[in-house]
């Protein structure tokens, strides 16, 4: 780690640090960038209301506790048009009642798709998964998917090299 470059702050139980440890390895090989600029063009193209897509990455980040992401998440929400009560509820949304049932059945999947490790049996139960077929079709699906899958890739990335909240890419 370059410690010239970084300020470490600790407190009794976590440490936060203002530089990451290392470049993004999406932005050392640039090869990857461009594959995932193709995935985030076609996911955003698969008739998704680009609002569902920031909850669904948000969420996501959430869960993971991927500060960088939350924080990119919560910024692109809002650039969607997403107002700051719904976004203060994302982590509760199961008892809020600012989200849609197709934003809900969104949800419900990228919590399922997210937390494989923690069920028994299917990662992606049926009911998740019919509920979710029910309002998108395959394609939106896919797109979802996607968003899901990505989002789960970058915040083991971000996560792993400690990238701070606040970092644009």
């Amino acid at each position: 780690m370059n410690t010239a470059a970084n300020t470490t702050t600790t407190t009794a139980t976590t440490t936060a640090t203002t530089a990451a440890r290392m470049k993004n390895p999406a932005m050392v090989l640039p090869d990857a960038m461009k594959g995932i600029q193709n995935i985030y063009k076609a996911m955003y193209q698969g008739g998704v209301n680009p609002q569902i897509l920031e909850l669904v990455h948000l969420r996501a980040s959430q869960i993971n506790g991927c500060s960088a992401c939350v924080f990119a998440g919560v910024t692109g929400a809002k650039k969607n048009g997403e107002t700051d009560e719904r976004l203060h509820a994302v982590a509760a949304w199961h008892e809020a009642p600012f989200f849609t049932d197709e934003e809900r059945a969104a949800l419900a999947l990228t919590e399922a798709a997210t937390r494989i490790a923690d069920h028994t049996g299917k990662a992606v139960p049926d009911a998740i998964w019919d509920h979710a077929a029910d309002h998108f079709n395959e394609e939106q699906l896919s797109a979802i998917i996607l968003m899901i899958a990505l989002t789960n890739f970058f915040n083991r990335i971000n996560t792993t090299i400690e990238e701070p909240a606040g970092t644009t890419w």
